[in-house]
Formats: structure tokens, sequence, C-alpha cells
């Protein structure tokens, strides 16, 4: 009957940590189970006592505030203080910026499954979709990449003209100022769209919309700078760039060396005070052609002209391309995608304190500014292009694998090709899903900072998956370059989506846990600023209370690691569907598991955990993966569940289970305290490593979705450029493809006859005809096959060309043999 006592003490504070009781009613469930056992008179007295003493022993001084904080918060509260890492004011910004949405329940450890369900699912409205139906459909009629990137090294004058009169690059200015006032899910299909058919174009329409002058006048400008710019950039009589990265301040951006100094001068024949600027910039993007650019550069004020303080941090201006100093220089070329992109230098450019985004008010409030913009287009642009291309990716592969054949039958069909098929369209589908999700978020009024950091690091790693995928199965069809080719700058250029606005490595490295850690954690941040209070009893009594619910929060999140784990997620409240739950139950689990190495690693590294980069890494692949199959799982839900399209779920959820094991294993084999490692592999794994990769039948399965026309197909790659008239070479092979698929019966029919020795010839069209002659085959079924052959020696051909042609600038282009359309 002791061990009864024991086992059913243990039980209740199990339940308790389980679903995270407060300490109260730990205290008064464990008095209760002792009183109902001692009431049975079957318990010894002596058991009785001692494990009531103990139990008094630890529950009246953690319930009594004075005590507890003498004897417990006190002397943990001196320890985090030494233990508490510094946080630059940048670094301060950085977490003040943004706000915390979904990704909270999930490093919460036991997310709500209805709040995600409640999300509603945006759709463009009528306006937005005509947009998309109408000038930009007409837009990618006039891209001609190969044009653009390889003989023009830019648009033609009508596709600039065609993008100024239409407002592409004023998606995001309001109506009142002359713009489209777009959504972002609006902004997201419109580079959706457009990255299917040329990325140059979609980089130009992108870079106005995301981070630059046109944003941050929209929040900080004012009212004269709005009624002045906002028009002229919403119908493109400004175009404008933006100056942050210089030679020695790259991911580093708040190391800028550019200066200005607040002195009088003369400015159209008046002197007037300003600021003098001396700046060198690289990588900026639309300088060649800008008019407008906007400058980020450190504001000094050596004579005290603005008031007492000298130096005033990080301030923003715009500056006329004509503006005396100023020097536009030549243009980069990024891997082969020539965009406009550029250096752009100023040696004692006087302007007008006028010229300062915001006016003198927002002196030195630059990074503050530039920080809260970012989360909002790094959640949409490349997010979006990603999308596209992965999507193009998925419909060019899938019918080119189909309609390509060796050894008499589609290439499609081999299982080596197969699992690239499964890998693209699980990519595609998870991109669009994550890309949406972010877009959404934004348009609910979220600054999403880390989502937009997990957007823009998955979504160009996942579009690097597929071009390298894609580039596989076509061989040498995609090495070729020429007007034939839709996947060579593709592939070169994905470098330029994995290095901008932040590069790849950085963002995982620093930014997505580095941040999520803190922004999303219940209580440490809060913990953080109670520490620093300067009051001593409004510390201790601030710091108690956080540090307790912290400690219920941990156990808790212990508890359900464990529980779930070794329950296999039975336990989790999640939604109660037959196809789904399995997949909410994984997440609920690993949620937790995330949330209690999370804690442990910043309870026993403390500052430290800044600099170990790997752990930080690894988890925040953890809390991007559950965000994915969050946003995966809510894509499946909102349209209605098709059946069809639980193949690619599966495959797609499961693949980023198996990489959540593979981060959690590393984090807990290479956490610095070897004691911690065994606690952590057996909270975390108690059965061991279960995960597995998607299966063979399973990769066949996603696989044979991509080789014809589907409903899910068309889901998969819905929002990409399928024009049923337009000569690109994709759209001339998605219509080839039904005919191909047609023609295989008569092809194997005609294979058998050969083999069969009833057919002969050397050539393909000396055996049709002895088909013919020997009514193998009929004259209608001999008209499909000539039909089809026609067809699919133009999709595999790839151009050739004379060697002068082959040089930049030279008008000739190698013609696409069109003329037996599908």
């Amino acid at each position: 009957m002791t061990w009864l006592l024991l086992l059913t003490l243990f039980g209740i504070s199990v339940a308790c940590a389980f679903y995270g009781t407060g300490l109260m009613m730990w205290t008064l469930a464990m008095a209760a189970g002792i009183v109902v056992l001692a009431a049975t008179g079957s318990v010894p007295l002596l058991s009785l006592i001692v494990i009531t003493a103990i139990f008094a022993m630890i529950a009246i001084p953690l319930n009594v505030k004075p005590w507890r904080q003498q004897l417990v918060s006190g002397p943990f509260l001196k320890q985090f203080r030494r233990m508490l890492p510094e946080i630059s004011e940048t670094e301060q910004i950085a977490l003040d910026a943004g706000t915390v949405g979904w990704e909270g329940e999930l490093f919460a450890g036991k997310p709500d499954w209805s709040l995600l369900k409640k999300q509603p699912y945006l759709a463009l409205t009528v306006e937005e979709q005509a947009f998309l139906d109408g000038p930009v459909e007409e837009l990618c009629h006039m891209l001609d990449s190969w044009e653009i990137t390889h003989i023009d090294a830019d648009m033609n004058p009508e596709t600039w003209d065609f993008l100024k009169k239409n407002k592409f690059f004023g998606m995001i200015i309001p109506k009142e100022y002359g713009g489209l006032g777009f959504s972002a899910m609006a902004h997201r299909a419109v580079l959706q769209k457009i990255s299917s058919v040329c990325a140059l174009t979609a980089s130009t329409v992108a870079v106005p919309n995301s981070l630059g002058p046109g944003e941050l006048l929209l929040h900080y400008g004012t009212d004269d700078q709005k009624n002045h710019f906002l028009p002229r950039l919403a119908r493109g009589e400004e175009i404008p760039c933006f100056g942050l990265t210089g030679p020695t301040a790259g991911s580093d951006a708040t190391s800028l060396p550019d200066y200005g100094i607040v002195c009088k001068g003369k400015y159209e024949g008046k002197e007037v005070l300003g600021v003098r600027l001396n700046f060198d910039k690289r990588y900026i993007t639309l300088a060649p052609v800008a008019t407008i650019i906007g400058i980020a550069f450190q504001m000094h004020d050596p004579d005290g002209l603005l008031g007492d303080e000298k130096e005033l941090g990080i301030t923003l201006a715009l500056v006329p391309r004509g503006t005396k100093g100023v020097e536009v220089g030549r243009r980069h070329m990024p891997m082969n995608l020539p965009f406009m992109n550029g250096p752009v230098r100023g040696k004692d450019v006087f302007v007008p304190l006028d010229a300062l985004i915001g006016g003198v008010d927002m002196a030195g409030q630059g990074w503050r500014m530039l920080v809260e913009c970012l989360s909002v287009g790094r959640a949409i642009s490349l997010p979006s292009t990603s999308t596209g291309g992965s999507k193009m990716g998925a419909f060019a592969t899938g019918a080119y694998a189909r309609i390509r054949k060796q050894f008499n039958m589609p290439i499609g069909r081999f299982e080596g090709i197969e699992a690239a098929l499964a890998r693209i369209a699980a990519n595609a589908y998870a991109t669009s899903a994550l890309s949406r999700m972010t877009a959404t978020a934004v348009d609910l009024g979220e600054k999403p900072s880390v989502p937009s950091a997990i957007a823009k690091y998955h979504t160009t790693e996942m579009a690097r998956e597929v071009i390298r995928d894609a580039m596989d199965v076509h061989g040498g069809k995609g090495v070729i370059m020429g007007p034939r080719n839709y996947l060579g700058r593709g592939w070169e250029g994905i470098p330029v989506s994995i290095t901008v606005e932040g590069a790849n490595i950085m963002t995982r490295n620093l930014m997505i846990f580095g941040q999520g850690a803190i922004r999303c954690h219940p209580y440490v941040l809060k913990e953080m600023q109670a520490a620093r209070l300067e009051n001593a009893s409004e510390r201790i009594d601030r710091f108690d209370d956080l540090l307790f619910s912290h400690v219920g929060y941990s156990i808790r999140n212990a508890a359900r690691s464990l529980i779930l784990g070794l329950s296999f997620g039975k336990f989790a409240m999640v939604p109660h569907d037959r196809k789904t739950s399995k997949y909410y139950k994984k997440l609920s689990r690993y949620s937790a598991a995330l949330s209690f190495i999370s804690d442990i690693s910043m309870l026993t590294l403390g500052g430290k955990l800044k600099q170990k980069e790997h752990i930080s890494a690894r988890l925040g692949d953890v809390l991007s993966h559950l965000y994915i199959c969050s946003a995966m799982l809510k894509r499946y839900e909102s349209e209605g569940r098709p059946a069809a399209d639980q193949a690619i779920l599966s495959w797609a959820f499961h693949s980023a289970i198996y990489k959540i094991q593979i981060a959690l294993r590393l984090v807990i084999d290479n956490f610095p305290n070897q004691y911690m490692r065994f606690l952590l592999r057996f909270v975390v794994f108690p059965f061991g490593r279960r995960e597995k990769e998607p299966g063979d039948r399973l990769t066949h399965r996603v696989a044979q979705l991509l080789l014809s026309p589907s409903d899910t197909r068309d889901r998969l790659t819905s929002g990409v450029f399928k024009s049923a008239t337009s000569d690109h070479p994709i759209c001339f092979m998605e219509r080839a493809l039904p005919q191909v698929i047609q023609a295989e019966p008569l092809e194997r029919k005609l294979l058998k006859a050969i083999k069969q020795g009833e057919v002969s010839g050397l050539t393909w069209e000396d055996r049709v005809k002895d088909a013919l002659d020997k009514s193998v085959l009929s004259k209608d079924e001999v008209d499909i096959l000539v039909k089809v052959h026609e067809l699919v020696s133009e999709i595999i051909a790839v151009d050739d060309f004379e060697s002068e042609d082959l040089q930049l600038g030279r008008k000739h282009r190698t013609p696409v043999d069109t003329q037996h359309a599908a």
C-alpha cells in the first residue's frame, strides 16, 4: 500500500505536468491523493507520516511566496543575471519589430490546432483576379527569357512601358495615391506567375513592391513625401532602388561605413540645413535605371545643429539620381541573369533635411524602419518567386518525363526518376503552402519576422532542390542553352535567391531560432526584461512569477514530450479526422520536444547559445519544419481534403518529420553537457529514432501524379503560366502531352509487331510505312503516330549556334520550329 500511495502521487504529478496545471492545483491534487488513501486506513502510519512530511517540505515553501523568493527565486535571479546575454540595441530593435503568430503556438509545446483551422484561407478579390488574368497574362505572353537574358540583357522598351502603364511597380501603393492597393495574396500571385516564365522580370517587379522607398514612405514618410513620391512611383514615372549593402557591410548591415554630416549647404540656389553624404553601395537592384535612390547611412551632427545628440545612428534618405556627387556605376551581372543591378556611390552629396524619410523626426530610426518593413517584404517576394519556379519545375518535368522515352518506355517510369519526381512534387506542394501562409499572415496584419525568415530560407532551398532534380531528369535538354531551354537560367540564378535578403547560412544559423527562441518563447523575453528592472523589490516579484510559470511550462513540455513519445502521440489533443489526425499527433509530439530541448539549451548554455550556431540552426530546422507541416495541413484542409492529393501531402509530411528527427538527434548527440545528453535522449526518443523517410510505394504513387493531366496536377501547379496559345516551350509541351499519352498504345502495338518480326525497316519512318502496308496499323493510327513523333522531336530538340551568334548583344536568334503546333 505504501507503493500504491507513491504510484498514485507519481501519477497525479505526471497528469498535472502533462496538462500544465498550476502549482496550487498540483498541491491540492497531491494533498487530496494523500487524504483519500489515508482514509482507507490501508497505508502504514509511518509511511504516511514520512511521505506527508516530505510533500509538506516541498509544497509549503513553494506556495508561500516570500519563502519561495528567499530560497529559490532570489539565488536563481543572481545566477540568471550573470548568465544573461548582452542584447545590443540593433538586436533589441529586431526583437521588438515583429509579431508572434502560429509559430508561437508551435514553440510553446502545446499547439492549439483550432486556431490554425480558424485562420482564414484568403482568396483574391475580383479586381485582383482580373489583373492576374489580364495584364499579368498579357505580360507573360510578351516575355522571351532567351531574348531578355542573352540577346538584349534587359527587357525591351515595350515591356518596360507595359509594366509602368499597368502599375506593376505600384501593387503595394494604396489607391488613394494612384497605386493598385493589392493584398499580399495578390502580390504573391502576380510574382508567382511572372517567375514561372522569367525570373528577371519577376525580380524587376518584386523590388519596388518590397523593401525600398515605396514601402518605407508608406509607413514612415511625411505627408508631403507621400503625396509627391507615391503617385509617381505608382505610375512608373520614378523608378526606385534602395542602397543598404556595401563592400564592407553585407550580412552585418548595421556596420555601415557610409555617413552623413549635418551641415548647411546650397540646394536649388538657397542655403538650407541638410546632410552631406558619402557612400559606397553595391548589389543594388534597379540602380542602373533608378531615378530615386534610397540610402542608408550613419548620421552625425558634430556641430549640434539639430540638438545635443552628436551620433544619431542609421538614417534613411531619398536622393534624386541627378543630385551632384551621385555616381551610378556600371551594371553587375548576377549569374547570367542580367536584371538591373549595380553599384551606387556618392561623394559629398548634399541633400536638405526634407530628403530624410520621415523628416528630421525619423533621424537615427533607420534600422528600426528597415527591420519592421523587412519582415513583410521578405515574407512575400522570394517565397512567391520560389513558388512559381518550383511549380513550373514540377509542371515541366512531369510532362517531359512522360514524353521523353528511353529503352522504349517513358523515363518517368524508372525508379531513379520517380524519386526525383516525388521530391519535386513534395517541394512544390510545401513551398506553395508556406508562401501562402506567410502572405496570409501579412494580410491579417502581422509582421511575421520569424515566419518570413523561415519562408525565405526554406522556399529558396526547396527551389534549389527542385531545379537540381529537374536538371537531372532533363539531362542534356537542360544543359544546352538557347530559346528551347526553360531550365538553364533557373539553375544559374538560384544562388541569387539563396544570397539576397539575408544569406541563407546566416538566416538558418542566426535568425530563425535566434529570434524565435526569444520572440516565440512565452517567458524568456519577459524574464530578461524583469531581470534588468532597476527596482529590486519589483525585480524579484516580477521575476519570481515568471520563473515559476516558466518552470511549470518546462515540466509540462518534458512530460508531454516523454508521454507522447511513449504513446506515439495518442494523448495529444488534435482534430479528429481519420486521415489527418496522425499528422497532428506527430506535430504535437515534436512541438513539445522542441520546447523542452530549447529550454534545456537556454538554461545550461545561457548567453553562449548565441555562439553555438550548430545547435541554433538545428533547433531552427525543427521549428521550420513544424511550421511548414502546419502550412501543408492548412492547405489540405482548406482545399477540401482531396483524396488524390493525400499521397503528395503524406510524402512531404513524412520527409519533413524525418528531417525533424535528424535535427533533434544531432542536437542531442552534440549537446555540450554529457549528462543532459542522456536526459534529452530519454525524454525525446524513449523508444529510439523510429521515423522513416517516405517509402518506395509512396514515392511511386506521387511520381505518377506528375506524368499525366489530372486535377491533382492542376492544383499542384496552379498559378503558373499555362497558355493554350503561347509558343513558350513548356506550354507547347503541355499541349502535346495528351496526344503523346493517346499514342502510347499505338507505340506499344508497333513495338510488339517489330519484336515478332511482322514489321521491319531501318528507320522509324520505314517501320511505320511497313506497318501501314501490312495493315498492322490503320491510316488514322499512322497519322497519330507521325504527328506525335514530330511533336516529340521538337520537344526533345536543343539549340545550336554559329560562334558569333553566341556573343551577347547579337540580334540573330535560332528560330524554334513550331509549325507542328499541338
